[in-house]
């Protein structure tokens, strides 16, 4: 049993057996890449939209699940998954091509649900409507891309949207009782020592169903590189980094789910930290400091003032 909620834990409870997750492309753009609202696109995002591995692009949505079940044969040759429509912005396009793509996944006799990534400024009325009807038949959540409360750093990284979007978007999903998850990366420029940390608070009281926590990745042909090339950042340290999740699994309840405590990087593509690589021991490091300090998610949080000022270490 991990010491905190894990994504395999909720399905175990609540299905009562595994379920794995089947990444998709949908084809989707990005408002912060075609120029509507920038075309640089978020300084950390690769160039598949960090959805290096997702289907095959322009292979037609069905062909994708069959390809990416032939992935995962050995270890699960049968059983239901969730139809993850990964990189990109997931409900930036016309309702009608959302609805066409996501009832295509759902036909698929071995998904059961749907999880979508997105950005919360993209998440229109229309688009609110669609996934309310499927919320009400299907299992389905929403991913939102937060990355950080601290907004001189999500202007440094470009995420062209303030602070009260996210609050708004959680609002009408919560309104809705459409569960979301928030992406939060650990390590960004200029970022203050507990700015994961306060995020991570915020998005638990905005009503965040799970979160992610991604270590920040600095990937090849992406604005990071160019800053880690001229001494303008500096890769976290492993044990930074662990130490930083550690803190904020001991802050948050323990009915958040915690869909990752780490991020995969592409070997061909990644360009630091390497140490991230070894996927396997960052989660042992994590595991191994939580058991030495006798932290289980939510057992060491302790009264916040109003503006979640005081943690506990």
């Amino acid at each position: 049993m991990k010491r905190y909620n894990t994504l395999n834990e909720y399905f175990k409870n609540t299905f009562g057996k595994k379920i794995y997750k089947v990444s998709l492309d949908g084809g989707f753009t990005c408002p912060n890449r075609d120029g509507t609202l920038s075309k640089k696109g978020c300084i950390f995002c690769s160039e598949r939209g960090s959805g290096d591995f997702a289907g095959k692009r322009g292979d037609e949505i069905y062909s994708q699940i069959e390809e990416q079940l032939k992935l995962i044969e050995k270890k699960f040759p049968e059983g239901e998954v969730i139809a993850y429509f990964q990189n990109f912005t997931n409900t930036y396009a016309d309702v009608n091509y959302l609805k066409e793509i996501y009832t295509k996944a759902l036909s698929h006799p071995r998904v059961i649900g749907l999880a979508i990534a997105t950005r919360p400024d993209c998440l229109g009325e229309e688009v609110l409507e669609l996934l309310d009807e499927l919320n009400k038949k299907y299992f389905i959540w929403i991913e939102l891309g937060l990355q950080t409360i601290n907004e001189e750093v999500a202007r440094r990284i470009n995420r062209q949207y303030p602070l009260e979007v996210y609050t708004k978007a959680t609002q009408e999903l919560k309104k809705r009782n459409i569960k979301f998850v928030t992406h939060i990366i650990v390590g960004l420029p200029g970022e203050n020592e507990d700015d994961p940390l306060k995020t991570a608070v915020f998005a638990e009281e905005c009503g965040t169903w799970g979160v992610k926590l991604h270590l920040l990745h600095v990937l090849k042909n992406t604005v990071l590189e160019e800053l880690l090339n001229k001494n303008e950042l500096k890769l976290q340290k492993k044990s930074e980094y662990v130490k930083k999740i550690v803190k904020i699994l001991a802050n948050l309840s323990y009915n958040i789910v915690i869909h990752r405590v780490t991020g995969d990087g592409n070997r061909e593509t990644l360009v630091g930290p390497l140490w991230s690589l070894n996927k396997r021991d960052v989660l042992n490091s994590i595991e191994k400091l939580m058991k030495e300090e006798n932290i289980t998610q939510g057992c060491e949080k302790i009264e916040r003032g109003r503006d979640g000022s005081t943690y506990k270490n």
